[in-house]
């Protein structure tokens, strides 16, 4: 292969590569990518990188109460400072994205890590409930950094049924760590106060940057990168959301994100307060349905082998949006107990596990010219929608029927307009996916010779 170039089809919003003459700045981008780790070494280090964020957001939550208790405030004060989490982690994907697509993916990587670890201490050092809820946005805005930049790897070095794969493993690790995380802070505490929790992340956040500057290679050419100004970053932003398809796409990736973030939230007050199961019974369903979510994130590099992703995110979402009718009609009618909630909730999150991979990856290949960009959008949607879902439901009640309603109407909207912009852009895909295709290159791209 002399060279590789890329061409768009954007009805189809795929991005295919495909030999070419050679070009010298193309040639460079093979010969940097040939010192690719494997692609197996290259999907653990995204892994751990993605894993900061639902660290950083979940692995407190057990320390709430002392925090609540020690600095003098009401536990609904010491749950702001999860919103300011979510809200760095929302905004630093905006400022990142475009810092990426300019600078190379290392160096905003390595800022937003350390920026992190700096932010960390603080909430150690943190002397009020003030000074801790701005450290933790800080927080949140360094592990912006690393979620934004793993999914924009993604984007540089992989396409199409590939790009689903990789995410689809990368949804394994988001899927374990927040079931891990509060875990990890509470055996933490054990052992001292719920500053540790905070060193501990230092700690982690340490052995991450020490990784990423081992093992990570920058990805993004200099002859790719855009120029550092704020008409063009404007202009990007602007370009992405005049794709309707990508917008579409991102949304649909959102209403995903933000129907996970409205069970997580609401599980606890309908299982326990008005199903009555204590805490283990608790735990067993909702570790029934992190391996629902998991196993479908999973199960989806095995359908990758015969469709596209954009098959799977509509059949998927129409799975999703079934089981969610039988589980508002089954909540209405107050029919069935327990087994009217959790085996319509199992099958949603089932889903949602091949939305969630698929409908990033075939966004992310309609702009791979700006993948830091269209990252930032797709991350900013999802943890904005996904904090903004959970004290909506919170006002609704927390009820199985306002769950139930809010869980189906995302994937009905999610559906619909998947639907509607395919329809009106015509044939959603080619005859034939050239999965085989972006098997080859990616391989040429990231194994090692």
């Amino acid at each position: 292969m002399s060279a590789v170039t890329g061409t768009k089809n954007r009805d189809a919003g795929l991005f295919i590569f495909m030999a070419s003459s050679p070009d010298v700045d193309q040639t460079k981008s093979v010969a940097e990518h040939s010192r690719m780790p494997g692609r197996v070494r290259m999907i653990l280090v995204l892994g751990a990188l993605v894993a900061l964020g639902p660290l950083t957001i979940d692995m407190y939550l057990p320390a709430l109460p002392r925090i609540a208790e020690e600095l003098s405030v009401s536990s609904s004060v010491s749950q702001l400072t999860l919103t300011g989490t979510l809200a760095g982690l929302a905004l630093g994907q905006l400022i990142v994205g475009p810092l990426s697509d300019s600078l190379g993916r290392r160096r905003p990587l390595m800022a937003g890590i350390v920026l992190h670890m700096v932010a960390s201490v603080l909430c150690v050092l943190a002397p009020d409930i003030a000074v801790l809820g701005v450290a933790r946005g800080l927080q949140g805005m360094g592990a912006a950094a690393a979620s934004v930049v793993a999914i924009a790897v993604v984007g540089d070095l992989f396409s199409g049924t590939v790009a689903a794969t990789v995410m689809s493993r990368l949804m394994l690790v988001l899927g374990v760590a927040p079931v891990l995380a509060p875990s990890l802070g509470a055996a933490v505490l054990l052992h001292g106060s719920w500053h540790w929790v905070f060193v501990a992340l230092v700690v982690v956040a340490g052995a991450l940057l020490a990784m990423a500057a081992l093992a990570l290679p920058e990805t993004l050419p200099v002859s790719h990168r855009r120029p550092l100004a704020v008409r063009g970053i404007v202009g990007t932003y602007i370009e992405l959301l005049r794709d309707s398809r990508f917008v579409i796409l991102v949304l649909v990736a959102a209403l995903g994100m933000s129907g996970l973030f409205a069970y997580i939230s609401a599980a606890p007050f309908v299982l326990q307060g008005h199903y009555g199961l204590d805490q283990q019974a608790f735990a067993l369903v909702f570790a029934a349905g992190a391996i629902a979510l998991i196993g479908s994130t999973q199960f989806n590099v095995v359908l990758l082998r015969r469709f596209s992703p954009q098959a799977i995110t509509v059949a998927a979402l129409s799975w999703s949006a079934l089981a969610g009718v039988v589980f508002v009609v089954l909540t209405v009618a107050h029919v069935g107990g327990l087994s009217a909630f959790v085996v319509p909730v199992l099958a949603i999150l089932a889903g949602m596990g091949l939305v969630l991979p698929n409908a990033p990856a075939v966004a992310l290949s309609r702009h791979p010219d700006a993948a830091g960009t269209a990252a930032a959008l797709l991350g900013a949607a999802q943890f904005g929608l996904g904090a903004a879902v959970a004290p909506a439901i919170g006002a609704l009640g927390n009820g199985a029927l306002a769950l139930s309603w809010v869980m189906t109407g995302g994937m009905a909207i999610a559906l619909a307009a998947l639907l509607l912009v395919g329809r009106r852009n015509g044939a959603e895909e080619p005859s034939e996916y050239p999965g085989d295709t972006l098997e080859i290159v990616s391989e040429a791209v990231v194994e090692p010779a």
